[in-house]
């Protein structure tokens, strides 16, 4: 969703290999070890790959929330060195593009429903 995709290839080639893996792990409906929950955003639907390189935190939060769909919702570098909290202007575009992601799903399972018929 949104710019995801360009953030996550911006990424260092090990943190996109790791991100990457786990993203195919989540596809396939497991879970990856270094992915947990997003804090409020009830429960484990919603949740982080929190990778560490060269002293710098890079995060990615995906959905799968929707049957049959894994959408990736945000790509960042945690900027701030203070606390393990992510900062509230990184969830607010969690929680607008996790929103896009539920009206792009209602539609792909309009048309989806349809074709199958």
């Amino acid at each position: 969703m949104g710019t995801s995709l360009d953030d996550l290839s911006a990424f260092p080639d090990e943190v996109k290999y790791e991100m990457g893996y786990a993203l195919h792990v989540a596809q396939v409906g497991l879970k990856h070890e270094s992915a947990r929950p997003l804090r409020g955003f009830g429960g484990a639907s919603t949740l982080e790959i929190v990778s560490d390189h060269d002293g710098d935190t890079f995060r990615a939060v995906y959905t799968v929330r929707f049957k049959g769909a894994v959408y990736v919702l945000h790509a960042f570098q945690k900027k701030s060195k203070k606390g393990i909290e992510t900062p509230k202007e990184e969830l607010e575009i969690v929680r607008r593009r996790l929103k896009a992601a539920e009206e792009h799903y209602a539609e792909w399972s309009k048309s989806y429903g349809k074709k199958s018929n």
